[in-house]
């Protein structure tokens, strides 16, 4: 009989009870879809992030002497000990690679020649624009990429030889790419490390190794805090400018969403207490009815917050489908990727619009001064 009276209560007021479900099927789908997204979005953030480049350096500590074969300027790393370490620590979800230094002469002009692992290049810093070939082997020896203003100051063109001298040793590649990185990398030579090492004549030496780690900021200084921790005789640093930007950009984000959810939320019960509030001035007479053949008050204020209840968790349900679908549609059209749903957004959005719909309960409380004699006079 209780629910058989609740459902009669539901068809009774389809009219205000449309503009209640409408109020909340609305605000469950802006929560959920900020929910969804707010979810989502560090991973997003990660990948955008990821593309501009390594977020963690090991390099020689500055005090730390240089010999007089040390490559450019810096000290020397060994290079098994330190990508054992990193191998180690790092899981698939990290690229990194080692570099190692020289400035060498090309066409009797001073070029800056870069060693490294070449198939991770790419890897490393994903924005770079090629023309030409990206190489697929680390140990090509053979071939290498020039930066564009090099390529410019040697008149280089893809498929050219390149002679490199560094003191009395040579070098030669073919040019299998041209790349424009919009950095300083614009005016170095990228070859084979084993290449550079055997034209430097040191062997197993590097400069530094260079880590792209996919995270956000805590991850990355976990990470950063594990090599220091392997490697204390090596400086590890994230690189903060990317680090901190990253973390700031999910931080403001993430208070913007929680700022619209607030409001939202605000906005849905004024809607819903302005409805029921009255609802409840049109059912006086039906109050009145009940309370004259013996209905307590808690027994008809259970009716309504059934009632609400109802309207709660099915305004919540539908909102929350609505809603993943926009932050679905948000993701391709913000980051060009699709953010997939959160099956958690589902039970929190239905328990949140319950709740609000439970505040349109606050208005029944005039329900306790409903005389029954003055409502079956009709006065």
């Amino acid at each position: 009989m209780f629910w058989r009276l609740v459902f009669q209560l539901l068809r009774g007021n389809s009219g205000r009870l449309t503009v209640a479900i409408l109020a909340l099927v609305s605000g469950a789908a802006v929560i959920s879809g900020l929910l969804n997204l707010e979810l989502g979005v560090e991973y997003q953030l990660t990948q955008q992030f990821r593309t501009l480049g390594a977020n963690v350096v090991i390099a020689p500590k500055a005090d730390q002497p240089a010999p007089e074969s040390a490559l450019g300027d810096s000290a020397l790393m060994n290079e098994d000990a330190v990508l054992n370490s990193v191998g180690q620590i790092t899981g698939p979800s990290v690229w990194f690679a080692p570099f190692a230094y020289v400035i060498a002469r090309a066409n009797d002009a001073p070029v800056v020649a870069v060693g490294t692992w070449l198939d991770q290049v790419r890897n490393l810093d994903p924005t770079w624009k090629l023309e030409g070939n990206w190489i697929s082997s680390r140990d090509d020896l053979e071939q290498c990429l020039v930066g564009r203003n090099a390529a410019k100051q040697l008149h280089l063109v893809t498929g050219r030889r390149l002679r490199l001298q560094y003191l009395s040793r040579t070098a030669e590649c073919s040019v299998a790419g041209i790349f424009d990185s919009g950095a300083a990398e614009d005016n170095q030579v990228f070859m084979s490390l084993r290449a550079l090492q055997t034209l430097a004549d040191l062997p197993g030496k590097i400069s530094l190794v260079q880590l792209n780690v996919s995270g956000g900021p805590k991850v990355i200084a976990k990470v950063a805090g594990q090599l220091s921790e392997v490697l204390p005789q090596f400086q590890v640093r994230p690189i903060r400018e990317v680090t901190e930007a990253q973390g700031a950009l999910l931080g403001r984000i993430r208070l913007l969403i929680v700022t619209m959810i607030v409001l939202i939320l605000i906005l849905t019960v004024l809607c819903v207490v302005a409805t029921m509030a009255a609802l409840a001035i049109e059912r006086r007479a039906d109050i009145g009815l009940m309370k004259a053949l013996g209905g307590s008050i808690s027994r008809i204020v259970g009716f309504f917050v059934a009632e609400v209840g109802l309207l709660g968790a099915a305004g919540g349900l539908i909102g929350a489908i609505m809603g993943v679908a926009l932050s679905y549609w948000m993701g391709v059209r913000v980051f060009d990727t699709p953010i997939p749903p959160r099956w958690e957004v589902f039970p929190v959005t239905i328990l949140l619009m319950t709740i609000v719909a439970m505040a349109g309960v606050l208005p029944l409380r005039m329900l306790g001064e409903v005389k029954p004699a003055i409502m079956l006079r009709g006065d």
